[in-house]
């Protein structure tokens, strides 16, 4: 009976002065109607995540402002269930019950406690699994018992799903038939369809067998189209413009996923919990937030949540970037190349507006430039710098700046008010 969309107006006013702003709720079938927007614990602490990690990582999504700006998902990756051999021995156990119930690892004591802490913030909760006999690292996979996981993820009352290929190599063996990487999704699809809670539905197999073109037909939010991208970071460009060549696939409920947004502080699968400060330089990490935000990508962050300071919350948290990500028309960037350094990405807007990247991936600074008939618009416009949040002025025909080495310009190109 409340399938529909439904206009609201939000006032607010306070001793700065007065706002407000058009908000429009959704209500049907269909998930993820913008990306999927949060953090994920796996970049950061690896086979070391506890329960006590997690809940301090929702703590700090509130207090750090990151849930004001958006971020809703405080997602457990793998390493949480029991496996059959590891070096912490309070990760080793029985990995199933006597009626065939997976059983969280002790440093999970309490799963449905863990979701009901973090839905009292008013986020959501995310979990891993893999379709095989045992995770990426180990841990027990979910082969002959997806129904029986799923049915438990929602008891526990998790609204996020990754689903990792993993193990499951070895069950398809040699079949490399778009039906074989297909199966376990569908599958998975289906069972959690047919749950009584929504729980968004992301794919990670790593763009095999071209996802991007069949992920929505077995019914999840987003998939990965490529690799893990712990081990490009220094090729985050290349990583982005091969995801941006899928933009004909992605809309509202099916987004294309080229991992999770690794700044500030992040771990290492073999440094006992100790993070590092990412060495990419600054201008990278702010062309990084763009790409995403252009691509109309997940925004998982995946660094330590303990260790941000201002300038990865400030990277994090624009929110006028962030709307660009999460702008309803749900458009992947379109690149225009200028040479083998510089390039341009358009997104269109759905308030008929277009935000616009200007990116260098040289080592030098470089002049970049727009014009509005490959905008396909004319007269005057206005040009806002979205990273500034200041409006830049008036411009009649095309816009240029100068682009730091590695950066970016990010820009709103608007008719006149």
């Amino acid at each position: 009976p409340f399938r529909g969309e439904y206009e609201t107006l939000i006032l607010a006013h306070n001793s700065k002065g007065t706002d407000k702003r058009k908000f429009k709720i959704i209500s049907g079938d269909k998930l993820a109607l913008t990306p999927s927007i949060g953090w994920n614990h796996w970049y950061a602490h690896y086979d070391r995540i506890t329960d006590k990690m997690m809940r301090e990582a929702a703590d700090i999504m509130v207090s750090s402002g990151m849930a004001d700006v958006g971020y809703q998902y405080v997602n457990i990756d793998d390493c949480w269930m029991n496996a059959p051999k590891n070096n912490d021995s309070m990760r080793v156990g029985p990995l199933r019950d006597e009626k065939g119930n997976i059983i969280p690892n002790k440093h999970f004591p309490d799963m449905k406690g863990l979701t009901d802490y973090i839905h009292a913030k008013g986020l959501k909760a995310g979990i891993y699994t893999s379709p095989g006999t045992l995770t990426c690292g180990g841990f027990t996979g979910t082969y002959q018992h997806e129904e029986q996981d799923a049915r438990q993820f929602s008891d526990w009352g998790f609204d996020f799903l990754k689903y990792d290929w993993c193990s499951y190599g070895k069950i398809a063996g040699k079949d490399k038939s778009l039906e074989a990487y297909q199966k376990p999704y569908r599958q998975m699809g289906k069972i959690l369809k047919s749950l009584d809670r929504d729980i968004v539905y992301n794919l990670c197999q790593y763009g095999m067998g071209e996802v991007w073109k069949w992920g929505g037909d077995v019914d999840a939010q987003s998939w990965r189209t490529s690799g893990d991208l712990g081990f490009e970071l220094d090729r985050i460009f290349d990583v982005a413009l091969r995801n941006s060549g899928y933009r004909q696939y992605s809309k509202p409920g099916e987004w294309n996923d080229p991992d999770y947004i690794q700044i500030g502080w992040i771990g290492s699968a073999r440094g006992m919990g100790i993070s590092k400060l990412t060495t990419m330089p600054a201008n990278m990490q702010y062309a990084y937030m763009s790409l995403w935000s252009l691509m109309a990508s997940p925004l998982i962050y995946s660094g330590d949540m303990t260790k941000l300071d201002k300038f990865t919350l400030n990277i994090l948290c624009n929110p006028e970037v962030i709307d660009v990500n999460q702008d309803p028309l749900g458009e992947c960037g379109l690149v225009i190349k200028r040479d083998a350094d510089r390039f341009v990405m358009i997104k269109n807007l759905s308030d008929g507006s277009k935000a616009v990247g200007l990116f260098n991936r040289g080592k030098n600074a470089a002049d970049v430039d727009i014009n509005w008939s490959e905008l396909k618009i004319f007269g005057k416009k206005t040009v806002r710098n979205l990273w500034y949040q200041k409006d830049l002025g008036i411009y009649k025909d095309k816009f240029k700046a100068q682009v730091p080495a590695q950066g970016v310009v990010m820009v709103k190109i608007s008719k006149l008010r």
